[in-house]
């Protein structure tokens, strides 16, 4: 079983994920890591938090002559705005983030909640998941993660390969798809900071190259779209998740809903063994397994919590009104949340991986993943 921890707070020395199911064999380029380590810090309505640190990744264990060898691997992403036993608590906690709720059931500061739940963490999950994705890059299975939707605001997506994506989504300031439209989000974006207000967005990743059978019918908790809910459900301030047509699905017929099965001989040698479909409303995943289609996942990200013109609060102490504290934040962290997302829906992806295919050693992955095509396409 693949799968990782993190340990850390947001003002504290440092930030660690611990991977534990490994496979051995693959060579880890830390410079890529590192690549998304710094776009996570990106993206237009960031805030000056993100002109003091230069995130990069230490990779502490697990690694020989820079490749895996099957033991638990930590990667470590130092803090350089280390400050923690120099801040004082909150007196008064903040709507929307988990200050008041997380006092309260740990029967303690503010501050002890707010440095772990703060999205400082996703720097190492970001770390993990681009560690996963190298080795997703070996089955030839490709991810992006970009911005559909930013401040009520939809942006297209235009038709192309995923390499056009990247493309055009590294052109624009809010990592979208439609980098001639980043002018008009940026101004929303600093209208939105003069008047002491953040904004949301929705998120969507694509992972292409996907065999049939990741994932399982046969077990609620190992289905590979609840899996993946949860890995995205997880990552600070999102409050929605859905996979392919998604909420649409619920207010059409099934038939316009279910994508129809056709087999085209000649692309049997694919990874979907020929078996294409005319749409992809399901997202790339049946019954909590791949069916071979690329893989569509979207993310509803809510405004940030923290507002420079704050909502009403109390003060913790007294029980007293009071407007809620400021701690310095960001305007809008949406085009970093895609970064996010895309990192935690490829481990998931690779766990899932491993899971069919083995995880001991990459060599042995790729045999067992070469015969399984072999054979499924002989079924």
């Amino acid at each position: 079983m693949l799968r990782y921890w993190t340990a850390g707070e947001s003002h504290g020395k440092a930030l660690l994920a611990l991977i534990d199911g490994f496979p051995a064999g693959l060579l880890i380029d830390e410079a890529a890591i590192n690549v998304e380590l710094v776009r996570r810090q990106g993206g237009y309505g960031r805030g000056k938090r993100q002109q003091l640190e230069v995130d990069n990744v230490d990779v502490l264990t697990g690694v020989w002559q820079g490749k895996t060898i099957g033991s638990p691997i930590a990667l470590q992403v130092i803090n350089r705005d280390y400050k923690l036993e120099r801040l004082k608590d909150l007196e008064r906690p903040r709507p929307g983030h988990a200050d008041l709720t997380g006092a309260i059931k740990h029967l303690g500061s503010i501050r002890g909640i707010l440095e772990r739940a703060s999205a400082r963490e996703t720097a190492v999950r970001v770390a993990a998941g681009m560690l996963a994705k190298q080795l997703l890059a070996q089955f030839g299975i490709d991810t992006i993660g970009y911005v559909t939707e930013l401040g009520g605001v939809a942006i297209e997506t235009p038709s192309g390969s995923l390499a056009e994506h990247r493309r055009l989504r590294d052109e624009s300031e809010i990592y979208c798809l439609a980098p001639e439209q980043n002018q008009k989000f940026i101004d929303l974006i600093d209208q939105t900071a003069e008047q002491g207000d953040t904004l949301g967005g929705v998120i969507e990743v694509r992972v292409e190259g996907l065999p049939i059978g990741l994932g399982t019918h046969a077990q609620w908790d190992r289905k590979l779209d609840g899996r993946l809910a949860q890995a995205v459900m997880a990552v600070q301030a999102i409050k929605g998740v859905e996979i392919g047509m998604g909420f649409q699905a619920a207010r059409l017929p099934g038939s316009l809903v279910h994508d129809p099965i056709h087999h085209d001989p000649a692309r049997t040698h694919e990874p979907s063994l020929g078996y294409t479909r005319p749409s992809n409303h399901a997202g790339g995943l049946e019954g909590g397994m791949t069916n071979g289609q690329p893989l569509v996942i979207r993310a509803a990200k809510k405004p940030i919590a923290t507002l420079r013109k704050p909502l009403e609060s109390i003060n913790w102490e007294t029980k007293q009104p009071q407007k809620a504290q400021y701690e310095r934040s960001d305007v809008c962290a949406v085009p970093a949340a895609s970064v996010i997302i895309e990192a935690v829906v490829a481990f998931e992806v690779a766990a899932a991986l491993v899971d069919k295919f083995g995880g001991d050693s990459l060599l042995e992955m790729k045999a067992r993943y070469d015969l399984y095509l072999e054979m499924a396409r002989k079924a």
